[in-house]
């Protein structure tokens, strides 16, 4: 297990989604060939690609441990989706996030309260977040879905 230093924050990794967790967050996001999906901390890449894959949406992985980031890049070649996916090494609280359509989080209850106002502020109004395992502590979710170890949460971003 490596820690990884984020600006006030340590995210283990790796902590991989498990597939059907994958699979159960695409579908509640219910991503299509048109979505634009970020995952914010993108690890090895697997949700990006299944997206991908599985969806033909584009994706963009935010990630700041470079080993994470070659593994997604060689894992996004072999599975043939590299040019719908891109992985990008920049620190999640200051890289743009606007042109995402459905964001994916699977990051700390205190990380989710402290990047809601970025989700809030930069996501287009309709746009939807989904986190597994954790929610976001003062946002009600739209949408949980009880798997048998963990939860996945549905947001959908309000109108201003």
């Amino acid at each position: 297990v490596q820690d990884e230093k984020i600006p006030g924050e340590i995210v283990i990794w790796p902590v991989p989604t498990p597939p059907e967790v994958v699979t159960e967050m695409l579908k509640l996001a219910c991503v299509t060939n048109d979505d634009v999906v970020y995952d914010l901390g993108s690890g090895d890449g697997r949700i990006l690609i299944a997206a991908a894959r599985e969806y033909g949406a584009r994706g963009v992985g935010l990630e700041l441990d470079p080993a994470c980031l070659r593994a997604a890049t060689e894992n996004a070649l072999r599975a043939g989706v590299a040019d719908r996916v891109q992985f990008l090494q920049q620190d999640l609280f200051t890289a743009g996030i606007g042109e995402a359509t459905v964001v994916v989080l699977y990051l700390w209850p205190d990380v989710n309260v402290r990047l809601m106002p970025k989700l809030k502020a930069e996501l287009k109004p309709g746009t939807r977040v989904v986190s597994q395992a954790f929610d976001i502590a003062g946002w009600e979710a739209d949408q949980v879905v009880r798997m048998a170890d963990r939860r996945v949460y549905l947001w959908r971003i309000p109108q201003r």
